[in-house]
């Protein structure tokens, strides 16, 4: 395991935050290059006889079957890029090693601990190796523990020949966390009959249902006057905002939400004055119907705004991100069913829930290549709080390793 833990604490401290804001390039933040290419190294280094970084930053690699059985070839993916929720510049990982089920001091932030008191998931590792944050960052977890197991099961199955497998491909992707990196990959040409990603949570976790989801910019455009002189002549629209937002359902917000119950999420202010302000929202729904109605309402919303205080007010730009991967699972089962096999024959009961989110495996599996979602040992995601399990993500490589003896064996 100290392999595993070396390999993630490398990748952790590199920033390599996407910009959801650009929309024009791929990979939308240069400091994603510098992973890309730390892992293009590695891989030659491992002697892989297939690798391939091209211009918008996908790495590819290929582990050639070591047997002539008619085999499928399966796909292993993981993102490199983290979230811009929360700085990931200058992440510095604490390692607890033995866990005492008491609060975590995050040191770099005094006065803030991880506590199971808040966080209760975490009495169920004590005994175990914990990675955090300093409190002052991100971890990356999300998915660079991911990147982390993919490296270390591609590392074993080259020091262990004796295991019998079919071809192996391997991918690492930008641009995950924009929702708009993956529909640049070469699906085609990456060549597997179906694959898995490494960007779930907990062990255990196994996910094939995801949220439809939209990323929806609003730009409000008003007037700006003179306070003194402003009646009947200024359009504020920092309040219009507020006006529109209140035509969205309250009860229908993130922090009222659960389980397949879909939302409304306003999510960022890129800009705000007066006179012009933009902001960000996403919506969710695992239900396609009730999505089209989610978007519907938003436009109709838009619609009134603009009939109250004249056309243009309200601008929306629509961004899909990527929809439920269910109905294209479903032909295909045997691949959660294998997975789940792998999971009961390592004493890892399955935990099948419905993703309140999405991987890129939502859209490669639209795209024509069947991807369910596995667990890589991290939680918190996306903020100071999260953290990682040494163990876990142990747990993910054997899942790994055992679906393709598998595969092998049938």
């Amino acid at each position: 395991m100290q392999k595993l833990l070396e390999r993630f604490i490398r990748y952790a401290k590199i920033n390599t935050q996407s910009d959801e804001q650009v929309t024009d390039r791929t990979p939308t933040t240069d400091n994603q290059w510098e992973l890309a290419r730390l892992l293009e190294a590695e891989l030659k280094e491992l002697g892989l006889p297939e690798v391939n970084l091209d211009e918008k930053c996908f790495l590819t690699a290929v582990l050639p079957a070591n047997t002539d059985k008619d085999i499928p070839t399966i796909g292993l993916l993981a993102h490199i890029d983290t979230t811009s929720d929360f700085t990931a510049d200058g992440v510095s990982p604490q390692v607890i090693e033995n866990y005492d089920g008491k609060d975590i001091p995050l040191k770099g932030k005094k006065g803030m601990f991880l506590s199971p008191g808040e966080f209760p998931e975490l009495l169920e590792h004590i005994g175990e190796t914990l990675i955090t944050t300093d409190g002052t960052t991100l971890l990356g977890a999300d998915d660079k523990a991911g990147v982390a197991v993919i490296m270390t099961v591609v590392d074993h199955l080259l020091r262990h020949p004796e295991i019998e497998h079919g071809t192996i491909k391997i991918a690492f992707t930008p641009d995950e966390e924009t929702g708009t990196g993956i529909r640049n990959f070469d699906v085609e040409g990456f060549g597997a009959d179906f694959a898995y990603t490494l960007d779930g949570g907990k062990a255990g976790e196994i996910e094939y249902e995801n949220f439809n989801a939209n990323k929806v910019f609003v730009t409000v455009t008003g007037k700006s006057v003179h306070p003194g002189t402003a009646k009947n002549v200024m359009k504020n629209a920092i309040h219009i905002l507020y006006e529109f937002n209140a035509l969205l359902p309250a009860a229908e917000r993130p922090e009222h939400t659960e389980g397949r119950e879909g939302y409304f999420h306003l999510n960022r202010m890129f800009e705000g004055a007066v006179d012009k302000l933009k902001a960000g929202y996403i919506i969710r729904d695992h239900d396609a119907k009730k999505f089209e109605e989610r978007l519907a309402l938003m436009r109709d919303s838009a619609a009134f705004i603009n009939r109250k205080y004249g056309e243009g007010t309200i601008e929306l730009e629509v961004i899909e991100q990527y929809r439920n991967m269910l109905e294209v699972i479903t032909p295909v089962m045997h691949i959660v069913e294998t997975a789940k096999e792998a999971m009961r024959s390592l004493g890892i009961e399955p935990i099948d829930t419905p993703i309140r989110g999405g991987t890129d495996g939502s859209q490669l599996s639209y795209m024509g290549l069947p991807t369910p979602n596995l667990f890589n040992g991290g939680h918190n995601f996306h903020g100071p709080y999260e953290f990682a399990v040494l163990e876990s993500m142990a747990k993910s490589v054997e899942v790994v390793l055992k679906i393709i003896q598998l595969y092998a064996e049938k």
